[in-house]
């Protein structure tokens, strides 16, 4: 009886941590000055209304309260932040109380990198620009600080960085990073989503699309490269990819006209 006692207080009392653990940690308050620079680098804040600019800007404090960003061999800076938040919010803008429980850090490289993480030797081996950390480096992401700012120095292209590695962890929510996001996506749209993925990934190997190549590498590099195409050029996807368009904007609850 003592036993079972003992273990009931023991159960309690890690229901108890585990709650504290998913409760969301106090954000500060958003700098005033980050407006303006949210409005020259990042076009989807631009393109929202006042009131859901301050969704995004809570959202973004949120973010940087749970998930330490750190530098490699760079001085970390304000728009260093910014831009990892604002890669991180965009893809999940749509749910009111997201979370990225399988992310703790972000590593920040000036550079691409290698398999190594090594980013000095030669340049033809330093093809990495960003990628979620898996075994030693689980929860852990690490992009290179070059690659994230080109993803938002063109704002109307097809490319983002940051936001292709945030789609690869909301893919990886379900255990798998497989291309379908169970996580976010309703059962009844998986079918209908891999005959898409099948159908656009084909017409990339044939040269017949204007997706980036890298995304017929496999599906979790297609949602990611479509997701990145998706966000940056909405209005160009939905009038050459209508049916592809539909189902982003079912999965990450979002319309981006």
């Amino acid at each position: 009886m003592i036993f079972i006692g003992i273990a009931f207080i023991a159960l309690v009392a890690f229901a108890a941590y585990a709650l504290r653990q998913l409760k969301p940690k106090k954000a500060q308050t958003f700098p005033k000055h980050w407006h303006p620079i949210l409005l020259d680098h990042v076009q989807f804040y631009k393109s929202l209304p006042p009131e859901k600019q301050k969704r995004f800007q809570s959202k973004m404090m949120q973010f940087l309260s749970e998930v330490h960003i750190e530098g490699v061999q760079l001085k970390l800076e304000e728009l260093d932040k910014i831009l990892v938040a604002a890669s991180a919010v965009i893809p999940v803008f749509g749910f009111p109380n997201w979370q990225y429980t399988n992310l703790s850090g972000v590593l920040l490289y000036p550079d691409n990198f290698n398999e190594d993480f090594n980013f000095k030797n030669d340049n033809s081996k330093r093809i990495i620009a960003g990628m979620v950390g898996t075994g030693r480096l689980e929860k852990q992401m690490i992009l290179s600080k070059k690659a994230l700012y080109h993803g938002f120095s063109n704002q109307t292209d097809k490319s983002n960085t940051g936001i292709h590695e945030f789609v690869h962890l909301i893919d990886k929510m379900d255990g798998d990073t497989d291309g379908i996001p169970e996580y976010v996506m309703q059962h009844a749209y998986v079918i209908p989503w891999l005959n898409i993925i099948h159908k656009e990934m084909e017409a990339i190997n044939n040269n017949k699309s204007d997706i980036r190549s890298y995304g017929s590498t496999n599906q979790a590099e297609f949602f990611a490269v479509a997701s990145e195409y998706f966000f940056e050029n909405p209005k160009l996807m939905k009038r050459k990819h209508p049916e592809l368009y539909n189902m982003l904007t079912q999965c990450f609850h979002i319309t981006n006209t």
